[in-house]
């Protein structure tokens, strides 16, 4: 059983400014991805013993952050690219 934990950060690296932005401009990427890291903490918490559950409610729970992930993943690779604006 892996405790590492699932950051979106660290799961989509090369997204981290359109992350950034569509948290501020989106409210429905910004609730995946606030359901996304509370899921993820929750399941963090059962793998180190913190806050043990059974195998059945872990399997539910890796499911929905699989599920969170996924749509969270269309929606940065449907959305069009961010364009950094070099400074002045």
């Amino acid at each position: 059983m892996s405790n590492t934990p699932h950051h979106l950060a660290e799961e989509f690296p090369e997204h981290l400014g359109q992350m950034r932005h569509l948290r501020e401009t989106d409210g429905h990427f910004h609730r995946l991805a606030s359901q996304y890291e509370d899921v993820n903490h929750r399941i963090h918490l059962a793998e180190t013993d913190l806050e043990p559950c059974d195998d059945v409610h872990m399997a539910n729970l890796r499911k929905q952050r699989l599920a969170l992930k996924d749509e969270i993943h269309g929606m940065l690779t449907r959305a069009e690219p961010l364009v950094e604006q070099a400074e002045a």
